[in-house]
């Protein structure tokens, strides 16, 4: 494909891509036989926007799951509404929900407003199930099945709250297979060429899924797979092992020389470690135990949520990237400036300071848990406003292009340096409608026009706009399509 008079580094170029990658840049190319052209019309080429966090099966699924929180429900009747008018039979599957919705949950309460079929309902944050009381029935739990981790009150009995329960639980309901072809093209809408599955239980399974997903067409996106000891070490350009997972928990810490123990056997099988943290306690954990091992290239923070300036110059003094959310400051920021100790607001969900300090800073979705969308996050990295209008943290605002560059950083080097765009570079694209100045005061997937991976056209938002060049050579020979895109 040739694309004309696309906005690159500011000044006007045609582009030409030719297999998986960039074979050309010129002030004006001519056109080959048979190319298809696409006239950019001044709209600004960018690298491809990688998501360095997220969660791709937990967000595929909760695409088909009833949301319980904020925005979507705000109160106990609109909570109650949205179980009634959930389609089907069998488990029901809720996301999203928060305490400001209507407390804190347990079978009890969700037996008053959904008594006749099972319930499930995830915190917001990813750590606790809720669960009603045909669900504690079908898991057993009253009946002498138990694990640790399983609410239960003075009397023994379950109160349908199961914390870091994820695998336990998914290994005992019904199998269902859950596609990622609409999520991969939500993210292919928005630009998004790479990402990567943090998943602390991502295993040698969930490995040869991810590859059966990119070779079926479902998964249009490159991965980096965080995950357990056992993802295996082959990895194709398309699909590789990433950072060896670690969760922390401020309530059950583990054993600081166990911790340490894995972070010190990850790096000994050629790996990063890459630690949850989303409390002080659970960063000054992660901290410690790097500080012990020692930290090598590719180790990371997961979140980082509350970081005060001792903790930031640790982290640069370690050589730590830093993986974050601004997003969260958004879609999150009402209840941080109501639950949140005061003394901690100024160090949520940092950027500028990190930046200041030196530090490899990235962001991603944390889909499900977060929207997919980079272009809100790189709103709320700009405005550190709330939904409501709370600003959290205002001196740590972005420009618009330090909040592009937390998405443009490559896959395998989050923080680093985005790849210029030129002759032999791979074409993880994202075509805008827009120049970049204009584009910079919208930050807004809808101005996404089109999205290469590796040279493949996986999204266009106006097919009309491409079209083939009659060939010069003999009549009949037609000029070879375009790759399907995502719309």
């Amino acid at each position: 494909m040739l694309l004309r008079r696309c906005e690159l580094d500011g000044q006007l170029r045609d582009v030409r891509i030719s297999g998986e990658c960039i074979a050309a840049v010129a002030p004006e190319l001519a056109p080959l036989p048979g190319e298809l052209e696409r006239d950019a019309a001044g709209g600004a080429l960018l690298p491809g926007l990688n998501d360095h966090h997220l969660h791709l099966y937990g967000a595929a699924a909760a695409l088909r799951s009833v949301q319980c929180g904020p925005p979507a429900v705000r109160g106990a009747g609109a909570l109650a509404d949205a179980l009634a008018r959930a389609p089907g039979a069998g488990w029901l599957r809720g996301v999203g929900y928060h305490e400001s919705v209507a407390g804190p949950l347990g079978r009890d309460q969700l037996d008053r407003w959904l008594a006749a079929r099972p319930v499930r309902i995830q915190h917001r944050t990813g750590a606790l199930w809720m669960l009603n009381g045909a669900a504690i029935a079908e898991l057993g739990l009253d009946a002498g099945v138990d694990a640790p981790g399983i609410e239960r009150d003075a009397a023994g009995r379950a109160t349908g709250r199961l914390f870091r329960l994820d695998a336990w639980l998914g290994a005992r309901l019904p199998r269902e297979r859950v596609s990622l072809a609409e999520l991969s093209r939500r993210l292919a809408r928005c630009g998004v060429t790479g990402v990567t599955d943090a998943g602390a239980d991502n295993d040698a399974s969930r490995f040869g899924a991810l590859a059966e997903a990119q070779r079926a067409g479902e998964l249009l996106q490159r991965a980096i797979v965080m995950g357990d000891a056992s993802l295996p070490a082959a990895s194709t350009p398309e699909l590789a092992r990433g950072a060896l997972k670690l969760l922390l928990d401020e309530r059950a810490l583990p054993e600081l020389g166990a911790f340490c123990a894995r972070i010190a056997a990850a790096h000994r099988a050629g790996r990063a470690a890459a630690v949850h943290a989303v409390t002080r306690v659970e960063l000054t954990f992660a901290l410690a135990a790097f500080a012990e091992v020692g930290a090598q290239l590719g180790d990371r923070i997961e979140h980082a949520s509350v970081a005060p300036p001792e903790s930031v110059e640790t982290i640069r003094r370690l050589g730590l990237t830093v993986v974050t959310q601004p997003s969260f400051i958004s879609e999150r920021g009402d209840a941080y400036a109501r639950d949140v100790e005061p003394a901690d607001r100024p160090w949520l969900y940092r950027t500028r300071g990190f930046l200041a300090a030196g530090v490899p800073l990235a962001a991603g979705s944390d889909a499900p848990y977060g929207e997919p969308d980079p272009w809100r996050a790189m709103r709320a990295a700009v405005a550190r406003r709330s939904e409501g209008g709370h600003v959290l943290g205002s001196a740590e605002a972005l420009t618009p292009e330090e909040a592009l560059a937390l998405f443009t950083s490559p896959l395998e080097a989050p923080g680093g340096a985005a790849p210029r765009l030129g002759s032999g570079t791979r074409a993880d694209l994202c075509l805008l409608r827009a120049p970049w100045l204009r584009a910079r005061c919208a930050l807004s997937a809808d101005l996404v026009a089109a999205t290469w991976r590796a040279g493949e056209l996986i999204f266009e938002a106006d097919v009309a706009r491409a079209n083939p060049r009659a060939p010069s050579g003999a009549a009949g020979d037609s000029p070879r399509p375009a790759t399907p895109g995502g719309e």
